[in-house]
């Protein structure tokens, strides 16, 4: 009798086994699967987790306090204005360096929407071009 119960229950975890390896090779792309319905499980199940987690936090935390700040090195956090890099800062030596190809462009830079759409049809043209002759 429990040797025809072993049996049984056996049975009965492998053709779970089979049904969910089935159900598992939806698409295998040789280094892994993809089936949607698995992964949208695992993301509910990961945003679940994080749920979980972040009800540990502490419930009587203020972020108007002093710690809530933002650290700077031990430098006062100035208006968001005063802190903000400008692009010139930050392209400064790629600006130098082609500093004669952006003098250029300048010149040609007329604010006009029509230019620039006249520029990219000829560059299209010209590439539609190479790649007919190629």
């Amino acid at each position: 009798m429990r040797l025809l119960i072993m049996k049984l229950i056996l049975g009965g975890f492998l053709m779970v086994f089979e049904t969910i390896s089935s159900f598992l090779e939806t698409l295998s792309t040789g280094s892994g699967l993809w089936n949607p319905l698995v992964w949208g499980v695992i993301a509910i199940i990961a945003f679940f987790i994080a749920y979980i987690l972040r009800g540990f936090g502490r419930k009587d935390f203020k972020s108007e306090k002093e710690k809530a700040k933002v650290f700077l090195s031990g430098n006062p956090e100035l208006k968001k204005e005063d802190m903000h890099l400008k692009s010139s800062n930050v392209y400064w030596g790629f600006l130098e360096s082609l500093k004669w190809v952006y003098n250029v462009l300048e010149k040609m830079h007329t604010g006009n929407v029509s230019d620039y759409i006249l520029w990219f049809v000829v560059i299209m043209g010209i590439l539609f071009i190479i790649i007919g002759v190629i």
